[in-house]
Order: structure tokens, then C-alpha cells, then sequence
């Protein structure tokens, strides 16, 4: 029996560069793709806040994609960023929480469930690019 390889600093270090790139890929996303959408969309809270959830997901996903990571990863971390507004949508449709409420919330759990996502996964981000 082998004993579990414990992560050094420079595999925490590596885990935490991609966790900032994700997010500034993201904002790269939200802030080019925004203007390609028509106001009939994004000045709806409900689909505004599904089509920023698509752009961040593009920006993403081609920052992803230029890093090489499996589709798979990249799957993952799209689906990261999207669950938390599907799962407001509902309290949103039920007048618990208004358009701000949506959009918070649903960054706010994003941010959180990329971490969690990446965290489950830590040893593919520990060593992507490194072996």
C-alpha cells in the first residue's frame, strides 16, 4: 500500500493561480460577450442573469480550453457557474426574492460552487500542466 502524496505549497499555489484566472476569464466574458446580446434579453432579471451565467461560462471555457483541461473539467466548472441561478430561478418565480436577490445570490453560490468543484477535483488542478 502507497501512501497518499501530500500537496506541497507550490501544488496550493497552482490551485489557487487557476481559481483567479478562472474568475478574471470570467469577467472577460461577462464584459465582451455583453454587448452581442439584445436588451430584450438581458434586461430581464431572469434571463439577463442566465445569458451573464452564458458569457462568464464562454469566457471560461475558452480560457480553459487554451490551458488545455479536459472537456470533462471544463463541463464541470460550467455547470458550477449555472446551478446557482437555475436554483434561484425558483425562488425568484415565487416572489421570495427579487432581480438583485437573483443576481447576488446566484454570484455569491457560483463563486462557491467553482471552489467546490475545483476542490473535488484538487488533483487535477494541483498538477494540470505540470507532470
Amino acid at each position: 500500500m502507497t501512501a497518499a502524496v501530500r500537496p506541497t505549497r507550490k501544488d496550493h499555489l497552482r490551485f489557487a493561480l487557476h481559481y483567479v484566472e478562472m474568475v478574471v476569464s470570467m469577467l472577460v466574458g461577462m464584459f465582451a460577450l455583453d454587448p452581442l446580446w439584445p436588451d430584450s434579453l438581458t434586461g430581464h432579471d431572469a434571463t439577463g442573469a442566465l445569458v451573464m451565467a452564458t458569457n462568464m461560462s464562454i469566457g471560461m471555457a475558452v480560457w480553459m480550453t487554451i490551458r488545455r483541461h479536459p472537456w470533462a473539467r471544463t463541463a464541470e466548472m460550467v455547470a458550477a457557474m449555472y446551478a446557482p441561478f437555475v436554483l434561484l430561478l425558483v425562488p425568484y418565480q415565487l416572489g421570495a426574492i427579487d432581480g438583485h436577490g437573483l443576481m447576488m445570490g446566484g454570484h455569491v453560490l457560483m463563486f462557491v460552487s467553482m471552489f467546490a468543484v475545483m476542490w473535488w477535483r484538487r488533483g487535477d488542478y494541483y498538477h494540470h500542466g505540470h507532470h
